[in-house]
């Protein structure tokens, strides 16, 4: 791993979000609530670091894949440290793991929150909250890739570590016209939201920081209850289109504007998709019928659709408080949590295509013993899936499940009760946002102990980096092959700098 590199490079992406920090004192203004000094300050802070790591380290002409996973983790790790700054200088939560684990889940697009009412938050702050979702949906990476050249060295190490699903889709000959493209849609599809919500009554402030939670899958609303603050069929009818659009691949969006019309339809992940939203809204609304728990039929359609596009795409907005539904409807509700969206979409969780693949390969094995001498292969629609796709995806799910046990086994351990704290895990691993119990959605996370949160802030970073990125770092042999970094030569006379080089 080349140090110096890595560091140059995170005091560059540390400057681009102190721009990023700017942007809420216009509402600060606007609405009066005197948070301006607050990002202020957090964005001098940010300045300061970053300016300081861009001077004092050399650039690297390459980088390796070592060095994207280290750009990558350390990134989201300081993105997060200076997102929480505001909530810190606000003064509205108690403790900087509070505001780190607020910022974490806001960049992750988990959603899950530390707060019993929202309504006490400044608008700036609001904004601010709504504006971490959707830098982190696409990607800081694949952002400063759209925008700005200042990554164009090691793009594809960089983009292959941060964006989602086992497999990459580049869209075009150059790493950086893909994130172009990308964050394109992710664009238009936001305006799009924000316009028809508008349409609905939505005014433009809630309606500007919903389209930015939806489109990031993250779940931030601006009210304690959630998108079941505006009681309205054509809001929730809104934002269900868009979530469910925010879990499907975003190259699909992107051929489909092309023209290619059949371009969903064609894609095997796509109809496995929404074919589990469909059977999963059919089993639960059944459920509840029969419990009584909902007996109108208009009122169980629309409760049990919305949460169920919700829960799969891990975007976690409510309207209704499903830890009052049957158990089977619990049931079904987490298994959703553990498979999520489509790859290359904004969702967290293991990701439908993982599951499609597994499902194909375990079946192919069954096959093997009744026929032992027939070969067989596993085909993604008419493509034949490479072996080494398939490794991926067994060692991804065996990661998976030591990771969850692991954190499971430490959230409990610091007293929460085994359901809420397996559901605490779940939640924040899958990027989801509300678990069950204690953690369910008409709760919060405030009451956990700072281990507790200090291991979801964990869990939220590594499942939306997808373990592996995470995991890599967490190895002896990543660190034994680190090169010093390299300081700029006009800061030392020559003969230390060749010390410190050489050393």
């Amino acid at each position: 791993m080349r140090s110096g590199g890595v560091l140059n490079l995170l005091g560059k992406l540390l400057l681009v979000l102190s721009l990023f920090l700017l942007t809420p004192i216009p509402f600060s203004f606007y609405y009066d609530d005197q948070m301006a000094t607050a990002f202020l300050l957090s964005s001098l802070v940010g300045g300061v670091c970053g300016g300081a790591l861009v001077f004092l380290f050399l650039p690297e002409k390459e980088l390796g894949y070592k060095d994207g996973f280290a750009i990558v983790v350390l990134s989201w790790v300081g993105l997060a440290f200076l997102g929480a700054l505001p909530y810190l200088f606000s003064g509205k939560m108690p403790s900087f793991i509070d505001c780190y684990f607020e910022s974490m889940s806001g960049f992750t697009t988990t959603g899950s929150t530390i707060l019993s009412t929202i309504e006490i938050l400044p608008h700036s702050l609001l904004f601010w909250r709504a504006l971490t979702h959707w830098i982190g949906g696409m990607g800081i990476i694949v952002l400063t890739l759209a925008i700005l050249p200042l990554l164009g060295i090691g793009g594809m190490q960089l983009f292959q570590a941060e964006m989602p699903g086992p497999t990459k889709d580049r869209l075009a000959p150059r790493i950086q016209d893909t994130a172009r493209i990308l964050w394109s849609v992710y664009v238009l599809l936001t305006v799009a939201e924000i316009v028809l919500l508008m349409l609905g009554g939505v005014d433009f402030f809630d309606a500007m920081c919903h389209s930015f939670a939806t489109l990031a899958t993250g779940g931030f609303s601006n009210h304690s209850l959630s998108v079941a603050y505006y009681n309205s069929a054509y809001v929730e009818g809104v934002i269900i289109l868009f979530m469910f659009l925010a879990g499907v691949n975003f190259s699909l969006h992107f051929h489909f504007l092309r023209g290619r019309l059949n371009a969903f339809w064609q894609n095997e992940e796509f109809r496995l998709y929404l074919g589990l939203i469909i059977g999963s809204t059919i089993l639960i609304m059944v459920a509840n019928f029969f419990s009584g728990t909902i007996t109108s039929f208009d009122r169980n359609l629309r409760d049990v659709l919305f949460q169920v596009v919700s829960i799969i795409t891990t975007t976690g907005f409510g309207t209704a408080d499903f830890e009052l539904w049957p158990p089977v409807c619990k049931v079904m509700l987490v298994a959703l949590m553990f498979i999520g969206g489509c790859s290359g979409s904004t969702s967290g969780g293991i990701k439908v295509v993982r599951v499609l693949l597994f499902f194909k390969y375990a079946h192919l094995q069954l096959h093997r013993l009744v026929h032992p001498r027939q070969v067989g292969t596993i085909k993604l629609g008419a493509v034949k899936v490479p072996q080494e796709v398939l490794i991926g995806i067994l060692g991804f799910l065996a990661l998976y499940i030591a990771f969850f046990i692991f954190a499971t086994l430490m959230v409990t351990a610091t007293g929460v009760d085994i359901v809420t704290g397996t559901t605490a895990v779940v939640a924040t691993l899958n990027n989801v946002g509300p678990g069950l119990q204690l953690v369910g959605p008409t709760q919060n996370f405030g009451h956990l102990p700072g281990l507790a949160k200090i291991v979801l802030i964990f869990c939220m970073l590594a499942g939306r980096l997808e373990l592996y990125t995470v995991a890599v770092l967490l190895t002896p042999g990543f660190w034994k092959m680190a090169r010093p970094p390299k300081f700029r030569p006009n800061l030392f006379h020559t003969k230390k700098l060749n010390e410190i080089n050489n050393s």
